[in-house]
């Protein structure tokens, strides 16, 4: 992987040094918000860049994925590492208020803690930021405060006032409400200790917001680096586009293949609905736009033991495979909630807090769903048929009859099986909306969903979301390899476009 190097010239926010005392305070993880328009030194591409699996990870954690954001490492209170660090920490703080207590104090800890807040705040100036540098400079200046300590004249609550008040014009708006809180600390010691936490964060705020901006630069060189690499791969191995080439060739043929019908109808709830977005689907003529899309669609079908995958997607197929996984899951949800929806009643399902219920009942049981559906669902059915029961009772509705408690619990249960009906049509509208969502943009698809699915509108924005932007970036880079293989697939006389690249 290419060296990804992060230009702080400082140890993390909270390390300070004094005798044989070491901090390392961890700060909870911050959030990314926007900055000053200057683009700080803080992070930096070094060494080569020289394989498609290196740049695709590049792309896929900075480039090309703009929820991409550092985290520091929260370690979990319970762990043996956890508590070593607590104790740490909490002995040096001890050691901290021992010496500021002592007659005459002892200055030397407090000095190193200065130091370093002096080094955080002008690592988060901007060049451009000249007078802020030198109040700084002026008012953190090292000698000077030495000088003070040795006369016993340092005034640690003073300064520590003067910290904030500098933190309140660096820290991002995010970070107000923290920086406001410090100042009601009285303790000296308790204060340096929130103000180190807080510079944490502003520092992996500034960290995130550099990624940001280098965003455009690394997805444009990522893109024609990758393709070169490919190009070389492909100049060496001619045959090297193979398996992408059967691939789109078999989206062209799904395309003129009527889906089949569910010949199941005896369920009591109705899927027969359908939607605009399916009738502006549906009639398209065969269009590199068309089948590029069912190519896309068809991935997250694919069988784990086909070694034919494209060869064009190869870096692609963990992500795949995960969202793959996130829509069989979604599937299960909405043909629960669907089934629920028609013993439950237009008043009892129309609050948000009960679909909510329903939802944790069943992805709780998801991770068993994968080996032991049947088991999953039969907890499920159990789980559904008491919460309705519960709820109608306590909003004064009449109770499900013996017999629809029966027939709720046996069609929850036959959502185990893939052949089931409710199913089958759910997981074609999951994958109608991601069709619509490639054609159309997910903003577009979302308001026009087919019916049963918009109890998960939520889940479904986020999977639509993460398989544009996964597809968006595969065209980017191999587009003209897959306009160059559509030319022969698909007749002059039915393309409407030309250019893959541009989708």
């Amino acid at each position: 992987m290419p060296d990804v190097e992060e230009k702080v010239p400082l140890k993390d926010p909270g390390d300070a040094e004094c005798g044989s005392c070491k901090l390392e305070a961890s700060a909870p993880t911050g959030e990314n918000e926007s900055g000053p328009e200057d683009h700080p030194p803080f992070l930096c591409i070094t060494g080569p860049i020289d394989t498609v699996d290196n740049v695709s990870k590049l792309n896929n954690n900075t480039g090309m994925n703009r929820d991409f954001h550092m985290e520091e490492k929260v370690l979990p209170p319970s762990s043996l590492e956890g508590k070593v660090k607590e104790t740490m920490h909490n002995a040096f703080w001890d050691h901290l208020k021992e010496q500021l207590s002592a007659t005459p104090p002892d200055f030397s800890c407090a000095l190193e803690l200065l130091k370093e807040i002096k080094e955080i705040l002008l690592s988060l100036l901007l060049p451009r930021q000249n007078r802020l540098r030198s109040d700084i400079e002026e008012a953190l200046d090292t000698e000077l405060l030495k000088q003070k300590a040795e006369h016993g004249a340092l005034d640690v609550p003073h300064l520590s006032k003067h910290i904030l008040d500098t933190m309140t014009l660096l820290c991002a708006p995010v970070r107000d409400e923290a920086v406001q809180k410090l100042e009601n600390i009285t303790d000296p010691v308790w204060l340096l200790r929130g103000i180190f936490q807080v510079l944490g964060l502003m520092k992996m705020d500034m960290v995130n917001y550099t990624i940001q901006s280098l965003q455009p630069h690394l997805q444009e060189h990522s893109i024609q680096h990758e393709r070169a690499t490919f190009q070389e791969l492909l100049n060496k191995q001619p045959s090297l586009l193979s398996h992408t080439t059967k691939w789109l060739t078999q989206a062209a043929a799904d395309l003129t293949t009527p889906l089949p019908t569910c010949p199941d109808t005896s369920d009591s709830v109705s899927v027969a609905s359908s939607s605009p977005s399916e009738a502006a689907i549906s009639p398209e003529p065969l269009s590199p736009t068309m089948v590029l899309s069912q190519g896309f669609l068809n991935l997250l079908l694919w069988d784990p033991e086909d070694e034919d995958f494209p060869e064009t997607l190869l870096m692609d197929r963990t992500q795949l495979q995960e969202l793959e996984s996130q829509l069989s899951q979604l599937t299960i949800l909405a043909s629960v909630l669907l089934v629920a929806s028609s013993f439950s009643g237009s008043v009892l399902f129309g609050s948000p807090q009960f679909v909510d219920k329903l939802k944790h009942i069943t992805k709780d049981v998801m991770e068993e769903f994968k080996y032991r559906p049947e088991e999953a669902m039969q907890t499920v059915s159990e789980q559904v048929s008491q919460e309705i029961h519960q709820s109608l009772k306590n909003m004064g509705l009449a109770a499900l009859s013996s017999e629809n408690t029966v027939s709720l619990i046996g069609q929850l249960q036959n959502i185990a099986k893939k052949e089931n009906c409710v199913r089958s049509v759910i997981d074609q509208r999951i994958h109608l909306f991601l069709k619509c969502c490639l054609v159309l943009g997910v903003q577009r698809s979302l308001l026009d969903l087919p019916g049963g699915l918009t109890v998960i509108e939520a889940e479904l924005a986020e999977l639509g979301q993460k398989f544009v932007s996964l597809t968006h970036r595969n065209q980017k880079v191999f587009g003209p390899y897959y306009t160059e293989i559509l030319k022969t697939l698909i007749p002059p006389a039915q393309a409407l476009e030309t250019e893959v690249e541009s989708l």
